[in-house]
């Protein structure tokens, strides 16, 4: 399962001209389930995003999670938003190939499965609209932005 984290002021995401997800300091996930992928790359995916220490401490160093944004316990918003495009491969011609994405059908499972556990343990989820075309607005704090990879097994 791929993410791509970014550290964000505030975020949002439209389908239609209407707001469906909005947070605001916190983290925009975009996120691709890949053939082969199972609830276990999505567990640890989501374990790795809440832990991740990318936000900063009172000295300015990158010392604090989404879980706790002022060493007070304090949660940062989570948006999570899915992309099949995040498994693109682009090594042949120019035009990007997607057949490690999942289908449809799994990717839309694990993507519900994802945001259900992400609720489950985080106070602030909101999300885009599974397949949808989704306008994606956000202002990235930093920049940070990190991509990361739960590789299917074999």
């Amino acid at each position: 399962m791929i993410g791509l984290l970014q550290r964000v002021r505030e975020a949002r995401v439209e389908v239609a001209g209407e707001i469906v997800g909005r947070i605001g300091p916190g983290l925009l996930a975009l996120v691709c389930a890949e053939q082969g992928d199972s609830e276990a790359q999505a567990d640890k995916l989501l374990a790795k995003m809440l832990k991740l220490r990318i936000f900063s401490d009172e000295a300015g160093k990158m010392n604090r999670s989404v879980q706790d944004l002022d060493g007070q316990g304090t949660c940062g918003g989570l948006l999570i938003v899915s992309q099949f495009t995040l498994a693109a491969d682009t090594r042949g011609g120019n035009r990007p190939s997607f057949t490690q994405a999942a289908p449809p059908a799994q990717g839309e499972r694990l993507y519900d499965y994802f945001v259900a556990q992400a609720r489950a343990v985080h106070p602030m989820v909101a999300t885009g609209r599974f397949a949808a075309d989704m306008q994606v607005h956000l202002v990235n704090d930093g920049p940070v932005t990190l991509p990361l990879r739960i590789a299917p097994p074999g």
